[in-house]
């Protein structure tokens, strides 16, 4: 890029980190962006130049991957309901190690060698995520749903300059440990701590109208619309969950949410701080 298209990019962007500057940004990591060596160092550049320019980052993250990966090693099938881990006792134990230990803390220090400053958090540290078993027709096991977060540790390491990298493990009110949903667990974080924005990255460009044509994105929409998209069948399978999460987090005070393309490089900063933006943005 010759110096002309730089300085263009850059007064882009100037309005986008005036209007951001002091917000608070929760992104939920996962996908093929959280796998591909590339794109982690992007996402990661992309959190450190979010905080250089004054915005406070809360990254809510998942690791399903690397759970199957060890419960394959120590010999235990991963299976799944509705899209759901079924999570015994054994597998929380793992749940617990391989989220809150080896992810948590190989992405602090992913982040801090791109120059950012991180602490590595889950939902036991602080009782910031308490939860209940989650009720549904099949039993997850020890699969839970938030009742109560408490916002102080969140708070506490952004006021002190750090961006909190948390694990969706929440303890229970009878001291049992709950695996949590991390597009769930960031929507109500979102809404919890007052953020601006939530900001969802998956393996899809965002809300097609047809799955098969990557150009029919839908660019905008208005959280009163999502019940007829349902209806349409435009909403359905694995987008709906996260959807839902767009909306619940919109509904609960969020400004806006997004769901964006994590498979492509620096998508976070291409929809924070350019005119056209990418995904899907539900208001």
């Amino acid at each position: 890029m010759d110096t002309s298209k730089r300085a263009k990019v850059l007064v882009q962007a100037m309005p986008y980190i005036k209007k951001y500057a002091g917000e608070t940004i929760v992104v939920k990591y996962g996908g093929n962006a959280m796998i591909n060596e590339e794109l982690k160092s992007a996402v990661m550049s992309d959190l450190v130049l979010m905080q250089l320019v004054g915005i406070n980052v809360v990254l809510v993250h998942g690791g399903g991957p690397e759970i199957s990966s060890m419960l394959k090693a120590v010999g235990k099938e991963s299976k799944f309901e509705n899209g759901m881990r079924v999570t015994d006792a054994e597998t929380i134990d793992i749940v617990q190690q391989v989220l809150a230990g080896k992810v948590n803390k190989s992405l602090v220090q992913l982040l801090e060698s791109h120059g950012g400053r991180a602490i590595g958090l889950c939902g036991l540290d602080g009782r910031m995520l308490m939860a209940e078993k989650l009720v549904t027709s099949a039993d997850l096991g020890f699969v839970g749903e938030i009742k109560e977060i408490n916002p102080a540790p969140l708070e506490m390491v952004m006021s002190n300059g750090y961006i909190p990298i948390v694990a969706t493990v929440a303890g229970g009110y009878d001291g049992s440990l709950y695996n949590i949903n991390a597009d769930l667990a960031a929507a109500q974080i979102a809404a919890k701590i007052g953020a601006k924005k939530l900001i969802l990255m998956t393996d899809i460009r965002g809300l097609l109208r047809d799955v098969n044509d990557d150009k029919s994105l839908i660019s905008v929409v208005n959280v009163s619309e999502v019940p007829m998209l349902k209806r349409e069948g435009i909403i359905k399978g694995g987008m709906i969950p996260k959807i839902d999460c767009c909306v619940e987090a919109v509904r609960n005070g969020v400004n806006r949410a997004h769901i964006i393309d994590g498979r492509l490089e620096h998508s976070i900063l291409l929809e924070l701080f350019s005119d056209e933006g990418i995904g899907t943005m539900f208001y």
